[in-house]
């Protein structure tokens, strides 16, 4: 067999693959220091201690962490490691799921922290899972939150619609 009809004859990337040619240099320093900003608010409104933080971004060195952090605040470019990026884009993923999911105030906070009867977690907090140190974990919950959104549990929802109030129309806020 000719080799040129060896290189037609190999296989080729699935179409789902992901395609993270966009994600050169330059792009990730234009989303780095604006996603790392985020990131940080969003951690505080969590609670989230400093090395809480470290360990969600991927336990990068404390120096690097306040390198970061003081590049992003003072809009100096910065560009973080794909993982971190993608570490950061699955936060903001959980949070705008739990800000559709509760439209309380109080109640994202409540379910992040609580033990969770899912299978998915363990009796643990979806916190323990975002706070693993690994990748997966996090999409765990991002994955969670998203089927959720989605309909895909039956009710009671993981124990929460045992506690939550019934929804009534003096809930539904049109913005």
């Amino acid at each position: 067999m000719p080799q040129a009809a060896r290189r037609e004859a190999a296989p080729r990337a699935p179409t789902h693959s992901v395609d993270i040619s966009g994600l050169d240099g330059g792009h990730r320093r234009e989303v780095s220091g604006p996603g790392l900003r985020t990131f940080l608010n969003i951690a505080k409104e969590w609670g989230l201690s400093e090395n809480d933080r470290i360990c969600v971004l991927g336990a990068p060195a404390r120096s690097t962490f306040h390198s970061w952090i003081a590049k992003a605040r003072a809009g100096e470019p910065i560009t973080l490691p794909l993982d971190t990026l993608l570490r950061i884009s699955a936060i903001f993923g959980i949070y705008q799921g739990l800000k559709i999911i509760f439209v309380r105030e109080g109640d994202a906070a409540t379910w992040l922290h609580s033990a969770n009867k899912g299978l998915v977690f363990g009796g643990q907090p979806p916190l323990a899972l975002i706070l693993s140190g690994s990748q997966d974990g996090i999409m765990l919950v991002r994955r969670h939150l998203d089927a959720w959104r989605g309909g895909a549990f039956n009710a009671p929802v993981q124990g929460y619609d045992e506690t939550a109030p019934a929804i009534t129309d003096a809930d539904i806020l049109f913005i």
